[in-house]
């Protein structure tokens, strides 16, 4: 039983990798460690300059977190609302101000704030390779969501 198992998992991956399942085939733009440190440093140089406290994280486009940077005195809770910010900045390919100010405006929209993961706060922003979101940035700590 193994060996036709084994058998039929070798047929089957042999035949992934012809020509007629090659338009199946994704290849996506994805966000670098190298990147994600460089955007996370850049808003961690820029809140400090205004004497911010903030954390920091950088998710890739699967949503999943780079990097994050908790400065010297930034709050606890900042470091699961800059996750929160980024996976919603991810998810919705829009900066959450605007998502926030979208939801307010719009009674269907107001549900938003009940997916898990969500958090309706300035301080969330994609980001983008020409139409393509390969991740998002999110800041905790930071009065309006200013960088």
């Amino acid at each position: 039983m193994k060996k036709r198992l084994l058998f039929a998992a070798v047929l089957m991956s042999s035949s992934i990798a012809s020509p007629s399942f090659a338009s199946g085939v994704l290849n996506e733009k994805n966000l670098s460690l190298e990147l994600a440190d460089q955007l996370a440093q850049h808003a961690i140089q820029s809140c400090s300059a205004n004497n911010y406290n903030i954390t920091v994280t950088v998710v890739d486009r699967a949503g999943v977190v780079k990097i994050t940077k908790r400065m010297d005195n930034a709050g606890p809770h900042t470091v699961e609302a800059s996750r929160m910010k980024a996976f919603t900045a991810l998810s919705t390919k829009t900066a959450t101000d605007d998502v926030t100010k979208n939801s307010q405006a719009n009674a269907g929209a107001q549900n938003l704030r009940d997916i898990p993961g969500f958090l309706l706060v300035a301080g969330g922003v994609p980001i983008k390779v020409g139409t393509q979101t390969i991740g998002a940035i999110g800041i905790g700590g930071a009065p309006g969501g200013a960088s």
